[in-house]
């Protein structure tokens, strides 16, 4: 994206909007399958899309949490209802084994560099609406387009 944003057609990404109307104008995204486009800012921004989706859920996960929960339980909850579908069984599989590595939900909030556990959480519930109105824009503006299902 920042090849995009500082080549000659930067002033066509200086938002999502443009991004989106420019390269769907000038036939830049691959929309039926894959071509000449692979990179293109529609695709890229896509992928950042739904790995938005897994960190709002994950996040929301362990804000609402007990003490108690597994920290892998929420990722692999969040991952599984977000990226999962979009990556083939060894990934799948490997991503889940990883998120075993996670630490406990109070270890992962105090290593955020909040504070407590109990100020992170709060710090968390101040930034997921900030989070979801960033996904929802997206969400709506690549549905309008058709674009959330680009190959």
């Amino acid at each position: 994206m920042e090849g995009y944003s500082g080549g000659e057609q930067r002033e066509r990404y200086t938002s999502l909007q443009s991004m989106v109307e420019y390269e769907l104008a000038n036939g830049l995204v691959d929309v039926q399958k894959r071509g000449g486009h692979p990179e293109s800012g529609c695709r890229t921004v896509l992928r950042l899309h739904r790995a938005l989706r897994w960190l709002q859920l994950f996040l929301e996960g362990l804000r609402t949490a007990g003490e108690d929960a597994r920290t892998s339980t929420i990722c692999t909850d969040s991952y599984n209802a977000s990226l999962a579908a979009y990556h083939p069984w060894v990934i799948r599989k490997a991503a889940t084994v990883a998120f075993c590595t996670l630490p406990s939900r109070n270890a992962f909030l105090e290593v955020m560099n909040v504070g407590t556990a109990e100020e992170a959480v709060a710090m968390l519930g101040e930034a997921l609406p900030h989070i979801s109105d960033v996904y929802d824009i997206t969400q709506e503006l690549f549905a309008q387009h058709d674009l959330l299902n680009l190959p």
